[in-house]
């Protein structure tokens, strides 16, 4: 087992709040990191040194005049990051690397501003496959981004130079774009986190466009957790994307997750990556207590091709406009190849594939339907730079078989390290789920790293605890005993989606009542008419209104669900009950004096002891 690198933004965090270390401190580490990196290549634009120790002291200033509240201002405070070179950052050039394409906005892009806003420290912009083309890391006029290890071996791309920065332990995080596992074949070949979001859960204002349909940003970590805080900041609608999305979060499934693996597994010819693969897979399923069945692999095949052999090409090609037909010649060859096959393509074969698409759709809709999570290798080799340029299309091509399917599916997916192939190369694992998935995978994504890496907290926990800010309507929902958090039947609101707030309780003229026959024991609260009653102890809990019907429509009589009032005079929806249940003759026991369900509880197991 590993021990993760001290690079972290949880291990920042915790020193910047012990006084460790200032975020002056952090910027000449990492200005020291850049002169001394062995892959140069990894950079396109470093931001200025005084320009960064600014930064830092601005920050500094901040830090004190928040005070206590400094870290719930700025989550990210301190936290140094680099962006791929295709998101804009005001003042700074954006190549896309592509320097005659290039260009110097006046607006940085709306996810990267979040991050800033956030307390996290620029530290510069990192190469890609050009105009995010590939997945190789080679396509490249400022040079082809070796592995961090190994001089031989490609980075991986498109996002190569934000993989490599991560894994080099210059910053704590950064950002890459995914279209087609630009986020995720890095990550897996530089042994780190490569979260790829729900399509619009982040804008992509600010984002030079590969395919803009199914174009996102992505997240770089050392760590599943940190990864989770980073997308914490990132998400949120921007109505001036015409792509972003209220993008509805999936409920957390009770019990084991249900998990499949391709029906049929292709790892051409590298036995090495098979062996890692399958070794990895035997240590999460048999310590985690799950059970991989399969799932038809072909129609993720079919859906993969009309990625760059079908219409979608034709997106690229209008992302680049007229700088394609004007300045072809300033394009990499290979680059100008693969978009040029756009011509090849009509506006029929583009209604014709989408047609296809809607139809392969349905088959991933069903597979959901019976599976929550799908397990997948991250790649299926990882070749040489020689392998690259004795055959630079066909290597790529191989590199997709696992990630090309996910964005024109819709779906999201997080790239984890696992064990190591036995020739000494990183290589992972890539959980896969429909959209609005994300917690789902940042959960078992991190369950799945603690068993290959040390960590110094429960990063599972952190994120369970911690789901995305709602983004929808909601109600407000008073718990008063089964539901209770530790009790069992409060699985069903996690399911439901629903997130706790705070303990309480009502106001005080409620009674409670022990009901007979109940499976499992359940109270019942009733509100009194005169007035006379007591505070009872109960939890709130927002619930989303898209799932709120189907929670109430499984409450059995005789509870329901009507108006509660809460300590502070507040009205919120909550579990009553009805009169006759809790009638003399209904052998329902009062136990009011207790206070709540808990406490009652409580008193029943120490007579019981």
């Amino acid at each position: 087992m590993k021990t993760q690198p001290a690079m972290t933004v949880r291990a920042l965090l915790e020193k910047y709040a012990s006084g460790e270390i200032t975020p002056a401190q952090t910027v000449d580490r990492a200005i020291h990191s850049l002169a001394a990196t062995n892959r140069p290549e990894a950079w396109i634009l470093r931001v200025p040194e005084d320009t960064l120790r600014a930064r830092a002291a601005d920050l500094q200033t901040r830090k004190q005049a928040s005070g206590d509240a400094w870290l719930q201002d700025m989550p990210l405070y301190g936290v140094p990051f680099a962006v791929k070179d295709n998101v804009d950052i005001a003042g700074l050039a954006t190549t896309a690397a592509c320097e005659p394409f290039a260009y110097t906005p006046d607006e940085t892009a709306f996810a990267v501003q979040r991050l800033l806003d956030a307390g996290a420290i620029l530290i510069g912009k990192t190469n890609l496959d050009q105009f995010a083309t590939g997945l190789v890391g080679t396509r490249s006029p400022f040079g082809a981004v070796r592995q961090v290890e190994f001089d031989s071996y490609v980075s991986g791309g498109s996002s190569s130079g934000s993989a490599v920065a991560v894994a080099a332990g210059i910053v704590a995080f950064s950002l890459g774009t995914d279209t087609a596992g630009s986020g995720r074949v890095p990550a897996g070949f530089n042994e780190l986190v490569g979260l790829k979001p729900s399509l619009g859960l982040v804008s992509k204002r600010g984002v030079v466009p590969a395919c803009r349909s199914l174009d996102c940003l992505s997240i770089f970590a050392h760590d599943v957790a940190d990864a989770w805080r980073v997308l914490e900041q990132m998400a949120a609608f921007d109505a001036l994307d015409g792509y972003s999305e209220h993008v509805a979060p999936l409920g957390l499934p009770r019990g084991p997750l249900r998990v499949a693996i391709p029906d049929m597994l292709e790892f051409f010819g590298d036995d090495h990556a098979k062996a890692a693969f399958s070794a990895s897979l035997d240590t999460i399923t048999s310590r985690l207590g799950l059970t991989a069945g399969t799932f038809p692999f072909a129609p993720m095949k079919q859906v993969a091709s009309l990625l760059y052999d079908g219409p979608w090409v034709a997106e690229r090609r209008a992302a680049l406009g007229e700088f394609f037909d004007e300045q072809r010649d300033a394009i990499d060859p290979v680059v100008a190849e693969v978009i040029g096959k756009a011509d090849t393509f009509s506006a029929a074969d583009a209604f014709n594939g989408q047609y296809e698409l809607m139809r392969l759709k349905r088959d991933a809709e069903k597979l959901f339907e019976s599976v929550d999570v799908l397990i997948v290798p991250t790649t299926p080799t990882h070749p040489t730079l020689a392998d690259l340029r004795a055959e630079p299309i066909a290597r790529n091509s191989e590199l997709g078989l696992y990630t090309n399917f996910v964005n024109l599916l819709g779906l999201c997916a997080l790239a984890v390290p696992a064990l190591r192939r036995a020739d000494g190369l990183p290589a992972g694992v890539t959980l896969i789920a429909p959209a609005g998935g994300d917690q789902r995978l940042a959960i078992l994504g991190a369950q799945i790293q603690s068993l290959f890496f040390t960590h110094t907290s429960d990063g599972a926990k952190e994120i369970a605890a911690r789901p995305l800010p709602f983004d929808e309507p909601t109600v407000t929902l008073a718990v008063v005993g089964a539901h209770l958090r530790g009790e069992p039947l409060n699985w069903q609101l996690p399911e439901a989606g629903a997130r706790f707030i705070e303990a309480t309780t009502t106001s005080p003229e409620y009674r409670l009542f022990a009901l007979a026959n109940t499976t499992p024991p359940k109270p019942g609260l009733v509100r009194t008419a005169n007035g006379q009653g007591g505070a009872i102890a109960i939890e709130l809990w927002d619930v989303p209104l898209r799932t709120f019907g189907a929670f109430v429509a499984a409450v059995p009589a005789p509870l329901g669900i009507g108006n509660v009032q809460t300590a502070n005079g507040r009205n919120v929806k909550g579990f009553i009950c009805e009169p006759a249940a809790v009638a003399p003759d209904g052998g329902a026991q009062d136990i009011t004096p207790f206070g709540g369900w808990r406490a009652f509880l409580d008193s029943q197991s120490q007579s019981a002891s």
